[in-house]
């Protein structure tokens, strides 16, 4: 499919052979990544070019050169699976102003290329409902922009709002840089490549907004619009750009963020661990209430930081209350409830938000979750822990998508 997607953008990009190409590859979690960036490389080197690959990822990995190729390389993108170089480098050049006063950056190294391309999962945002939401306009504009081009977008973004600015930021860019075209991935329910298709300046916009779309319909959730404790096993920008995805809890908190409460609703949210591959970004653990101290202790603050105040999101960085392990931290969740008889207590527990082929109800949920179409209940059990307080959940045989 990525085969495909690059023979029918390629006759209009103009790479010719000698080129340099730039393939802009962000940190999102993508199935089967590494698989996609090397069938792009080989494509271009097909074609007689020299493609290198660049982290487009704004301020992630601790908005360092050395952090954001060790990002990459801990999705497992790196020279010797993808066939090309990484060229790792926050250096970007403002290329344009826009709406009065929002400046637009473009990374240096794709501006010292012939030609720049980039590969983005299509899903919905995590701070705001619009027709364009995140996918190639987001990875084009923070961060193919860089660390630069993250700060002016969400710092601008107060003043003008997230969409409008995305559609001006994007249109300057598609009009004054080497930005040739995008391969837009979306995924379907149990985190699968459900469509991939190039899409180049003249169609980005119009066929953006039908990939959110699809994207949206496949977008796995609980189903179920409310739920006394919520119980997430794990958080980390692979899973999703807010740690734990609002479309999935319902819980964002910052400033000019749309309300995702009504998709979902848990009076307590708990956060269990991060993930292994998240390189210590908790970003996210400020819209939980309860965290253990895995979490706290795993935690590459300076990176969480530098993270909430690049897209302007402090509150996701706070840090909740901690308790020793698993065991409390849920135990503390049911008895912050109030009178509530903990046998009524309507709990969910899920693996992450990306991942919800199957996940764990207390019995007070147990008919609920049952008449939702397709669903399988397995008979109830206590839950377990081992002795640390570690739940064992996550350590019993599961579906392929866990």
């Amino acid at each position: 499919a990525i085969r495909a997607a690059m023979d029918a953008a390629l006759p209009a990009a103009g790479v010719r052979p000698g080129d340099r190409v730039a393939v802009a590859v962000g940190s999102r979690g993508i199935r089967r990544l590494p698989v996609m960036v090397k069938s792009i490389c080989a494509r271009l080197h097909e074609a007689g070019a020299y493609p290198f690959i660049m982290p487009a990822m704004g301020s992630h990995g601790g908005a360092s050169d050395e952090g954001q190729r060790q990002v990459l390389e801990r999705l497992g993108v790196t020279e010797d699976a993808c066939g090309a170089p990484i060229v790792s480098s926050l250096a970007a050049e403002q290329v344009a102003t826009v709406m009065g006063d929002a400046p637009v950056y473009y990374a240096r190294d794709a501006l010292m290329a012939d030609h720049a391309i980039c590969l983005n999962r299509v899903k919905p945002h995590t701070k705001f409902k619009a027709p364009v939401e995140s996918g190639i306009h987001k990875m084009l504009v923070v961060g193919m922009g860089k660390h630069e081009g993250a700060l002016a977008y969400h710092r601008h973004a107060l003043r003008h709002g997230f969409f409008p600015l995305l559609k001006e930021m994007g249109s300057a860019l598609l009009g004054r840089t080497n930005f040739r075209f995008g391969i837009a991935v979306v995924e379907d329910e149990l985190d699968e490549t459900l469509h991939v298709e190039a899409l180049g300046p003249d169609n980005l916009w119009e066929r953006e907004q039908a990939l959110l779309a699809m994207a949206a319909a496949h977008l796995p959730r609980i189903p179920l619009r409310e739920a006394d404790v919520l119980v997430v096993g794990r958080i980390g920008k692979e899973i999703s750009g807010a740690g734990m995805d609002p479309n999935i809890t319902g819980r964002a908190y910052d400033l000019m963020e749309d309300d995702f409460s009504g998709l979902f609703s848990a009076t307590r949210v708990v956060i269990l661990n991060l993930s292994e591959t998240g390189g210590g970004n908790a970003i996210g653990l400020g819209n939980a209430d309860i965290i253990t101290e895995k979490v706290y202790r795993s935690m590459d603050y300076e990176a969480t930081v530098i993270n909430a105040l690049t897209s302007v999101s402090l509150r996701k960085a706070f840090i909740p209350i901690r308790l020793p392990d698993d065991r409390r931290a849920i135990r503390a969740a049911f008895a912050t409830l109030g009178p509530v008889d903990p046998a009524d207590v309507r709990a969910v527990i899920i693996r992450d938000t990306q991942h919800l082929s199957e996940f764990w109800v207390s019995a007070a949920l147990g008919k609920a979750v049952a008449a939702a179409p397709g669903a399988e209940v397995e008979a109830a059990a206590p839950l377990q822990f081992n002795e640390n307080g570690e739940i064992l959940l996550w350590k019993q045989p599961t579906s392929p998508a866990l």
